[in-house]
């Protein structure tokens, strides 16, 4: 496919954004409260504007994931909602004892999905904070999704003093684990660094942008703007790598070392420092190939045995995109029926 070759994807009617997934995440947390505040005032303005207007702007849905554990500024209850999105644990026997994420995640599947059903939202955005010096991460499941890739795009134009990219999980839909993952299209939006349980002015500021700037993208694309094809830097995640640990307690060794601590995404090389044990000596990293490293140091990894991420990089083309025509959406409905 050629990059100036125009895609037609369907209308974004539905969008989601999602806060409160891990309830400790604050930024999140308080930007969904401050849109679920001003929906009212927001809603009858909108009244008035479609009674002029000719396209409906996209309905937006906006949800506090997991209401308990923003409660209690926990990362979860039970069990870490953000795992809880595969087509198994959706739709499998519950267990006697059924941890409470568990449950929400079949609430909000009813709510936002099915996943991957036909009346599925077409876009869910899930916002999250990371302790880690990410800057600004749209993370997601596909590396050939048009729709979140431009998005990011957009995002990096409007928003050029901030350090942003694109990473991607390659993980086959069925084993895809997120909130996220239950729309039509779908992304976290991961910002930090900052601490969990705390909200930094200048982090919720950042997401508290790049939610209006992709609102404002869903917008132009239902509006019929042709969005022009360009190339893409995708960090693809390879490997884990956990923290060295005594063999018989199975206690943390050493810490990641501080010619490391807050790089990330700068390339790691073989026989870089890598760790520094509590008695002071340096661990190099062994693998074969240079990667980049992300979620350095993440807090809420150590209890997952992650001391932080790999990833490869490489450009994607992403072809020009623009909105579907009634017609051409009809015509699309008709091919899939014959099929």
């Amino acid at each position: 496919m050629e990059v100036d070759e125009v895609v037609r994807l369907p209308r974004l009617s539905r969008v989601a954004v999602c806060g409160g997934t891990h309830g400790n995440e604050l930024s999140g947390v308080y930007l969904v409260r401050e849109l679920l505040k001003g929906r009212k005032e927001v809603m009858e303005k909108k009244e008035e504007e479609e009674e002029e207007a000719e396209e409906q702007p996209p309905s937006v849905l906006t949800v506090l994931a997991n209401p308990r554990a923003v409660l209690q500024c926990r990362r979860y209850v039970d069990t870490d909602l953000n795992r809880c999105f595969t087509h198994a644990a959706l739709k499998g026997p519950l267990p006697g004892a059924v941890p409470y994420e568990m449950i929400r995640s079949r609430e909000l599947n009813a709510t936002l999905g099915p996943k991957g059903s036909p009346g599925a939202v077409e876009l869910v955005c899930d916002l999250h904070n990371t302790t880690a010096n990410m800057g600004l991460c749209l993370i997601a499941y596909s590396d050939c999704d048009w729709i979140c890739l431009h998005i990011f795009r957009h995002l990096q134009r409007k928003m050029p003093d901030i350090p942003m990219r694109y990473i991607h999980f390659d993980v086959p839909h069925k084993e895809s684990y997120s909130l996220d993952s239950v729309g039509k299209h779908g992304f976290a939006m991961e910002i930090g660094p900052q601490p969990h349980g705390v909200v930094r002015s200048n982090v919720y500021a950042a997401m508290k942008a790049g939610v209006q700037h992709m609102l404002d993208w869903v917008c132009f694309f239902n509006s019929g703007s042709t969005f022009e094809g360009e190339y893409v830097d995708v960090f693809t995640m390879i490997k884990h790598i956990d923290y060295p640990r005594d063999s018989e307690t199975r206690n943390i060794t050493a810490a990641i070392h501080p010619q490391l601590q807050d790089q990330d995404f700068c390339l790691l090389h073989p026989e870089d420092p890598l760790f520094q044990t509590f008695s002071g000596e340096t661990l190099r990293y062994k693998g074969d190939e240079a990667l980049y490293p992300f979620f350095i140091n993440e807090c809420a990894y150590y209890e997952k045995g992650i001391a932080l991420s790999l990833a490869r990089k490489r450009r994607v083309m992403v072809p020009a995109i623009r909105v579907q025509t009634e017609r051409e959406r009809q015509a699309h409905m008709e091919e899939e029926e014959e099929e």
